[in-house]
């Protein structure tokens, strides 16, 4: 055996082994947050509440063992009652830091005297009540955002709409319905689809089949969430849609337009690296669908006149946009390199939990003129 492979051998086994433990701390970390995300609302609720134990142990357990059933044994159950028991736990998931807040004011004003602890306890679940529910209605009412400018590279007026992050699995094909309905009602000449559209295994195309009801081309690059799933099978169905899949290629819309995908990857570099393979038309607006926001740099260097994304959510429920800003240099709305735009949308749909705080869950029209 050469020196070569037994060094690959070596790295191959110190991979193996750092796996697992990569994973015991994943896992760690996972647990450890259950305490303030789950236990805590609970245990000091029912104390406030004066809830006696049994009572207190009996909401303890499934809430605090909601995430775990969730995201492991209930992972690719497609049954009626196995998705509404996901539901509940998404909401649990996304009531819970409302909660935390919500819990850690109302200590301080217990422990001031302002309010006594039975009081804190009601209105505690009031204001985390009424929150969630307007989150609720936040995350299932896409509302249209119009983005204007205007471009030397165009030469008649280019109208399209981006969605991104619908989660179709986590989301319902109403959602997808009525997402459908609000895009044909303002006339769009195609529309991308910026990845995260598909985000459980065998989804029918049932599901999404009100795709083919847009009526004009749709444009599709891939997002993580369909690199976790069975991505050759939602490409299948997809294309049996009639949606044209890009994957590191391009189409000439019409002749002053290029559409351009890109695969969704954990690589700062991916952008340039795949940008540098296709022959971008100079004389043509360049449309970038690129599904995490990184690579404008590569993007304003090939000549892309506008790049969108998503991915974000821009936190999708307060306080983790704060999170998600330490990750991400553009998080949501318009930035400019140069000649260059990229467009970071919220989202169209919600991942977990169906519910938005801070956040609206975004249809993006996009209308652009020639100069």
């Amino acid at each position: 055996m050469s020196t070569s492979e037994t060094a690959q051998d070596s790295e191959t086994s110190t991979s193996a082994a750092a796996r697992p433990s990569g994973m015991r701390v994943f896992v760690a970390i996972f647990l450890l947050l259950h305490i303030p995300l789950f236990v805590y609302p609970v245990v000091r609720l029912c104390q406030w509440l004066d809830v006696e134990l049994w009572l207190t142990m009996t909401i303890l357990v499934p809430v605090a063992s909601s995430q775990v059933i969730s995201r492991w044994l209930l992972r690719d159950a497609r049954n009626f009652v196995a998705r509404r028991l996901r539901y509940v736990a998404d909401f649990i998931l996304g009531l819970s830091p409302i909660m935390v807040l919500t819990l850690l004011v109302f200590e301080v004003l217990v422990a001031t005297g302002i309010v006594t602890a039975k009081s804190a306890g009601v209105y505690t679940l009031l204001v985390a009540g009424v929150i969630s529910s307007l989150g609720v209605l936040l995350a299932v009412m896409p509302f249209v955002r119009t983005v204007s400018f205007s471009s030397e590279s165009l030469k008649s007026p280019l109208r399209f709409v981006q969605i991104t992050d619908v989660h179709i699995g986590s989301r319902s094909r109403a959602f997808l319905e009525q997402v459908v309905a609000k895009i044909k009602a303002v006339k769009p000449e195609f529309v991308c689809i910026t990845g995260d559209f598909i985000d459980a295994r065998n989804v029918p195309v049932s599901e999404i089949a009100s795709l083919k009801d847009l009526g004009c081309p749709v444009y599709f690059s891939i997002g993580n969430h369909e690199r976790y799933e069975d991505l050759d099978n939602i490409i299948e169905r997809l294309r049996s849609l009639d949606v044209q899949v890009l994957r590191t290629a391009s189409v000439q819309h019409r002749e002053d337009v290029q559409v351009i995908g890109i695969d969704d990857r954990d690589d700062a570099l991916q952008v340039e690296r795949e940008l540098s393979k296709l022959k971008l038309k100079e004389d043509a607006f360049g449309l970038l669908m690129y599904h995490r926001p990184r690579g404008l740099e590569a993007a304003e260097r090939a000549g892309i006149d506008l790049m969108i994304s998503g991915h974000t959510h821009n936190g999708q429920i307060f306080p983790f946009n704060l999170v998600v800003n330490r990750v991400f240099d553009q998080v949501v709305g318009m930035y400019q390199l140069g000649k260059s735009r990229l467009y970071v949308s919220q989202g169209t749909g919600t991942w977990g939990p169906v519910m938005r705080v801070g956040t609206r869950s975004e249809i993006t029209l996009f209308d652009i003129n020639p100069i």
